[in-house]
C-alpha cells in the first residue's frame, strides 16, 4: 500500500470480548477524496477516531504520512490532520469568529497574537461555509446545521492536508448538503486536500468522493470506487433495505424502497443498475 493514510490489518473492540473492526486494511492516496459509509453501529466514527489517535487499535497500524500515528504529538498530529466531529454545543460562550480562530493557534507568534494572514485565512473560511454573517454571534446561539458549517469552516482555516469528518451534513438541509460537498471537493481539486468523510448518505458519496470503504456491521468491509462498491445487492446485504438504482451519467444513485414504497412491487433493477418495469 501507498499513500498518506494507510491502514493495515486493523483490529479494534471497546472490550476484550467485543470486536467493531476487524483485519481492516487500505491506502488513501493525497488529494483523494474519501467516504466511509455503513449503518449504524458499522464502526465509521469508530474508525475516524482511530485515524486521529483519538483511539488505540487493537492489532494493526495506521499510518499518517509515513509516520505511524500514534508517534505523533498532539500539537505536531495538528498540523497534518483537521477533524470535524458531530455536532456539539460548546460549554463556553464563544463567538463563532474565535472558534474558528482557535485553529489557528499553532501559528500564532510569540506574542500570542492572531496575526493579518490568520484573519485573512479565518475570514475567507467562514465566507467559504457562509458563516460569515454569524462572525460575532456566540456559537450556542446557533441552529445545529448552522453550528455545523462553523465547524467545518475551523477545519478549513487549520489548513491540514488532512480532513476528518464525521457526518459533515448532520443537520443541514439540502441546500447546505450540496453546498459543504461542493466546498469540500473544490478544497480537494484546488488545493490538494486529501479528505475522509463519515456519511449515511451514499448517493452524495457516489457523486462526489473517488473512494468508498463501505462497512458492515458483520465487520467485513469492501473499499474501492464507489461504481464498483455500490450496488443494489450489496446495499441491501449492508443496510437490510431493498433499493431502486438509476444513473446520473457514470455513477449510480438509490432509493431505499420500504415496505410501504409505492408500486414497489412494479420495480425492480437491471444487473447495470437501470429501472425495469
Amino acid at each position: 500500500m501507498s499513500g498518506i493514510i494507510e491502514v493495515d490489518n486493523l483490529t479494534f473492540g471497546y472490550t476484550p470480548q467485543s470486536t467493531v473492526l476487524k483485519g481492516i486494511g487500505f491506502a488513501v492516496g493525497p488529494g483523494t477524496f474519501l467516504a466511509i459509509a455503513g449503518p449504524n453501529g458499522a464502526g465509521k466514527t469508530t474508525l475516524l477516531n482511530l485515524l486521529c489517535a483519538a483511539l488505540a487499535p487493537k492489532a494493526g497500524t495506521i499510518t499518517i504520512d509515513a509516520a505511524p500515528v500514534e508517534s505523533y504529538g498532539t500539537k505536531a498530529l495538528a498540523e497534518k490532520v483537521a477533524v470535524v466531529r458531530q455536532e456539539f454545543v460548546p460549554i463556553f460562550g464563544f463567538s463563532v469568529i474565535e472558534m474558528v480562530m482557535m485553529a489557528r493557534t499553532r501559528h500564532f507568534g510569540a506574542a500570542g497574537f492572531e496575526s493579518k494572514a490568520d484573519r485573512e485565512i479565518v475570514n475567507e473560511a467562514l465566507e467559504l461555509t457562509d458563516t460569515a454573517q454569524f462572525a460575532s454571534r456566540p456559537l450556542g446561539t446557533l441552529s445545529g446545521g448552522e453550528r455545523q458549517r462553523v465547524f467545518i469552516a475551523r477545519a478549513l482555516a487549520q489548513d491540514t492536508a488532512i480532513l476528518l469528518l464525521d457526518e459533515p451534513t448532520n443537520f443541514l438541509d439540502l441546500k447546505h448538503q450540496v453546498a459543504v460537498y461542493d466546498l469540500l471537493k473544490a478544497t480537494q481539486l484546488q488545493k490538494g486536500k486529501t479528505i475522509v468523510a463519515v456519511t449515511h448518505d451514499i448517493n452524495l458519496a457516489a457523486q462526489y468522493c473517488d473512494q468508498t470503504l463501505l462497512l458492515g456491521a458483520d465487520c467485513n468491509y469492501q473499499y474501492g470506487r464507489p461504481r464498483d462498491v455500490l450496488s443494489p445487492e450489496q446495499i441491501e446485504k449492508v443496510f437490510g433495505v431493498a433499493v431502486f438504482a438509476g444513473n446520473i451519467g457514470q455513477e449510480k444513485f438509490f432509493i431505499p424502497l420500504g415496505k410501504f414504497a409505492k408500486d414497489k412491487g412494479q420495480i425492480s433493477n437491471t444487473p447495470d443498475g437501470a429501472p425495469q418495469h
